[in-house]
């Protein structure tokens, strides 16, 4: 979640005003005249809407994430709610992020080459730091951690950054074709399965015993499964699917904004295009999914492999129909308050990421409230209100004291060797 820019200052297509994207200074990070609005909404409506999938495995066993059937009721509001997350959420706001990591790359790179800097060293400080971050996030707080992700896949895409957006979008759709084969291979081998390794993709119930008791005790007893569930993440499921999915997500991201999208440069009809593929392709995709794994009772493991292909392809068109949308209601002064709000939570969205996991685990977690397995889906979603509902309050607040969120201060200073400025200069 790299820290973006805002403000307008030149003229776009159809007489419409772009982000401001210039002012540079001396040596050192972004300064607020060099950010760009645009980038600061999309991460602000990333963070808060990523929250609304992130919430299940807070507050439920792992296997609940992706079948649905193994914790909780599923009937009624509770199927309404996971439908709509799923359908609108669901590996959407991942790759809004992802997205915007990729922009950022080429934002840095670009910036350090208009001043005459070199990038290459900032870069790779950036992503070391991003990965102890990541790292720490995962073992002792929560193991669904997608920092370390970022930072692995960032390092190496940093090498793309002067590839022309055809050539990056190719890649974009190789790396996915790639990450896709790998669970259609998984779904054709399984028959030949040692009948152990089958086993272990099959929540029973005394492995959701496990999980209830180890994230109902106190943090230590946390700690003895989350080590195990976060190393797993990082290793073969990072090799296994986020390599492939992460990797192209952030080379069309890099794409993008080298095509004025991302920026809010492109032409309105870009944009429009961008929902309607949202609504006529991903939609009507995703929901076949559902449909299938509906069908099929969320069969272990197929729901895994050839059963997840379908959000797999069709959250890509539906984020970027996200942010189509976001795009235009910039454009058009849509609910500009709201934007407003929504632009200081993307510029603390480091801060509001991990806030999220610490409000999350306390509620959830033995250490606080101990709720753990004991919240309904729609209990879930008021969560997430109220939650979005603080982190709106609050950011601008503290934007309106300090220059940074406190997780994006510190991680600037590491990354700078030198400590940046925090509070605001009083003006008379």
């Amino acid at each position: 979640m790299t820290s973006s820019n805002a403000g307008p200052d030149a003229h776009g297509t159809e007489g419409t005003t772009a982000p401001r994207v210039r002012q540079t200074t001396p040596e050192g990070p972004v300064t607020e005249r060099e950010r760009v609005e645009s980038l600061d909404v999309l991460r602000g409506f990333a963070v808060l809407g990523i929250l609304t999938m992130n919430i299940g495995s807070f507050s439920m066993p792992a296997t609940a994430y992706l079948d649905p059937t193994a914790w909780g009721d599923l009937t009624g509001l509770n199927l309404g709610w996971w439908i709509a997350t799923h359908l609108f959420a669901d590996l959407k706001f991942m790759a809004m992020f992802s997205m915007l990591f990729g922009a950022g790359i080429i934002l840095m790179s670009e910036r350090r080459a208009a001043r005459g800097d070199k990038a290459t060293g900032l870069h790779l400080r950036r992503m070391g730091w991003l990965l102890v971050f990541g790292l720490l996030h995962a073992h002792l707080l929560w193991y669904g951690d997608v920092l370390v992700w970022y930072a692995l896949c960032g390092t190496g895409l940093y090498l793309f950054r002067n590839a022309r957006p055809r050539q990056l979008i190719t890649l974009a759709i190789v790396s996915w074709t790639i990450g896709s084969l790998i669970l259609a291979a998984g779904s054709l081998s399984e028959p030949s399965w040692p009948e152990e390794d089958r086993a272990e993709l099959l929540a029973d119930a005394q492995t959701l015993q496990h999980e209830l008791d180890h994230y109902r005790g106190g943090w230590f007893e946390q700690m003895q499964l989350r080590h195990v569930q976060a190393l797993d993440a990082e290793t073969s499921t990072f090799a296994v699917w986020a390599l492939w999915r992460v990797s192209g997500l952030m080379l069309l991201g890099m794409a993008l904004f080298k095509l004025g999208v991302m920026s809010g440069r492109a032409d309105t009809r870009v944009y429009r295009r961008m929902i309607a593929a949202g609504v006529v392709v991903g939609v009507p995709l995703v929901l076949l999914g559902v449909r299938r794994n509906l069908t099929t009772g969320w069969a272990a493991p197929d729901y895994l492999f050839a059963g997840s292909l379908f959000n797999y392809w069709g959250s890509i068109p539906i984020a970027l129909g996200w942010i189509g949308a976001a795009m235009l209601a910039i454009r058009f002064r849509i609910a500009p308050n709201f934007t407003a709000r929504l632009s200081a939570a993307g510029r603390m969205a480091f801060t509001n990421y991990i806030m999220q996991t610490v409000i999350c685990t306390t509620i959830f977690y033995g250490h606080g409230l101990g709720l753990f397995g004991s919240v309904e889906r729609t209990g879930q979603a008021a969560i997430v209100l109220a939650v979005w509902a603080f982190q709106l309050w609050l950011s601008p607040l503290w934007l309106r004291h300090f220059l940074f969120g406190p997780l994006e201060w510190t991680w600037r200073t590491l990354v700078y060797m030198k400590r940046q400025p925090m509070r605001r200069p009083v003006t008379s």
